[in-house]
C-alpha cells in the first residue's frame, strides 16, 4: 500500500487550523506514513517541529492576495516527484488549489478538508460547488459546519463527513506545579484570572470581550484579563482598554510559546467568536480542565456542554457575556474544578488527538481500499 501523504496548507502560522495540520502530520510520519507539507505561502513557523518529525516541508512560493497560476503546475511536479497517492488540502485556498491542480495529475485520491463554517462567502461556496467533481471527498471539522456546507451546496451530503480536530490531552492538561510557578511569576496570586488566546483580528471579536469585561469587573475588581495573540487590530484593542479604563487589569502577551502553562495558570478561559469552526484554542482549554465562557457559534456547542463544563452566550452580547463571566467568578473552587474536569473528560472521549489521527488512518484506509477496487 502506498503510504505517502501531502498535506496543502495555505500558510503555517501558529493559528489553529495550521497547527492541527502539523499535529496530524507528525502523528502520522511516527505512525509509517510518509508525510510531506507544502505551504502555498512561506511559513512563518511550525517548519522546525515537522522537519524534526521527518516530514518535509515546501513551499509554493505564492503571495498573499496574488493569485499565481504556476503553483498549479509547481505543486503537480511535486506531486510526481515525491510519488504521492493522497493528496490532503486544508483550508479554502488550499482546497481550491487541490482541485484545479487535479486533472495534472491523475490517479491520485484528492480529500479537502474545511475547518470553518464559513470560508468567506458565497463566491467561495459557488467554487467548492463548481469544483467539488475534482474532490474524492470533503471532510468537516464541526457537524454545524457539515450541515451548513450541504445547505449551501458546497458540498453534496456523500461526499461530506464529520472529522473533528484532536488536541494533544498529554500536553494540554492539569499541571498544580506550573499552576503554582506561573502565578507566582505573574504576580496573580490573588486574581481570578481571565485567560483568551487567539489571532487578535475581526473575527474573534475582542471588542465584545473587552466590553463584556469591563462590566463584570464592577463586581469583581480583583478579575484580570490575560490576551495572548498577536494582529493588526493590536492599536484599536489598546485604544478600547483605555477608553474602558482597563489599563491595569487587562495585558496583551503577544505570541507565546508557553500556552499550556498559561492555560494552567488561568482560573477560566473566554473565546466572543464571530464565527468558527471547531477552535482548538478551546480544545486545548477544556482539555486543561478550564470551566469556559464561549460565544455559541460553529463547533463550539459541539464541545462545551451549557451550564456542565462552561457557559454559552450568543456572539456580540457584551451583557450577557458578563452575565456569564460572573457566574462562572461566583463559583466556588470546588465546582470551578468539577466543571473543569467534565470538560477534560469530554475531550478525552471525543477530541483527543490519538483518537482523531486514528480516524483519520482508517479513512485513508478506506480511500485507498476503494481506489484499488475500480
Amino acid at each position: 500500500m502506498n503510504r505517502r501523504i501531502l498535506f496543502l496548507a495555505t500558510f503555517l502560522a501558529y493559528g489553529g487550523a495550521e497547527v492541527q495540520v502539523a499535529q496530524l502530520a507528525m502523528r502520522l510520519q511516527a505512525r509509517g506514513w510518509r508525510v510531506d507539507v507544502v505551504s502555498m505561502r512561506k511559513p512563518q513557523a511550525l517548519t522546525d517541529e515537522l522537519e524534526r518529525a521527518g516530514v518535509s516541508v515546501q513551499t509554493l512560493g505564492m503571495r498573499k492576495g496574488s493569485p499565481d497560476p504556476r503553483a498549479v503546475f509547481r505543486l503537480a511536479r511535486i506531486i510526481r516527484q515525491r510519488r504521492i497517492k493522497i493528496v490532503h488540502s486544508h483550508m479554502v485556498h488550499a482546497n481550491l488549489l487541490a482541485r484545479a491542480t487535479r486533472p495534472l495529475v491523475p490517479g491520485r485520491i484528492w480529500l479537502c478538508t474545511a475547518h470553518s463554517i464559513d470560508e468567506g462567502g458565497g463566491n467561495r461556496e459557488r467554487a467548492y460547488r463548481l469544483t467539488d467533481p475534482l474532490c474524492d471527498l470533503t471532510t468537516q471539522v464541526s457537524k454545524a459546519g457539515l450541515e451548513r456546507y450541504v445547505e449551501v451546496k458546497a458540498a453534496p451530503r456523500r461526499k461530506i463527513h464529520y472529522l473533528p480536530n484532536g488536541v494533544d490531552c498529554q500536553k494540554f492538561r492539569p499541571q498544580k506545579e506550573v499552576r503554582a510557578r506561573l502565578r507566582r511569576e505573574l504576580g496573580v496570586e490573588n486574581a481570578f484570572l481571565w485567560l483568551a488566546v487567539g489571532r487578535l483580528d475581526p473575527a474573534k471579536d475582542y471588542p465584545t470581550m473587552l466590553r463584556a469585561f469591563a462590566v463584570a469587573r464592577r463586581s469583581k475588581p480583583e478579575a484580570l484579563l490575560f490576551i495572548a495573540g498577536q494582529g493588526r487590530l493590536l492599536p484599536e484593542l489598546n485604544n478600547l482598554v483605555h477608553q474602558l479604563h482597563l489599563e491595569n487589569s487587562v495585558q496583551f502577551l503577544g505570541v507565546r510559546e508557553d500556552v499550556p502553562a498559561l492555560m494552567n495558570a488561568a482560573d477560566a478561559f473566554v473565546m466572543t467568536s464571530a464565527w468558527e469552526g471547531l477552535p482548538m484554542v478551546l480544545l486545548e482549554a477544556a482539555a486543561t480542565a478550564l470551566p469556559v465562557v464561549a460565544t455559541d457559534v460553529g463547533g463550539v456547542g459541539e464541545i462545551i456542554d451549557d451550564g456542565r463544563t462552561g457557559h454559552l452566550v450568543p456572539p456580540e452580547r457584551p451583557d450577557a457575556l458578563a452575565e456569564a463571566m460572573l457566574r462562572v467568578m461566583a463559583l466556588s473552587e470546588d465546582k470551578r474544578r468539577e466543571m473543569g474536569d467534565a470538560a477534560r473528560a469530554k475531550i478525552e472521549a471525543i477530541y483527543s488527538l490519538e483518537r482523531v489521527v486514528s480516524q483519520w488512518e482508517t479513512l485513508y484506509r478506506q480511500l485507498l481500499s476503494r481506489e484499488r477496487v475500480r
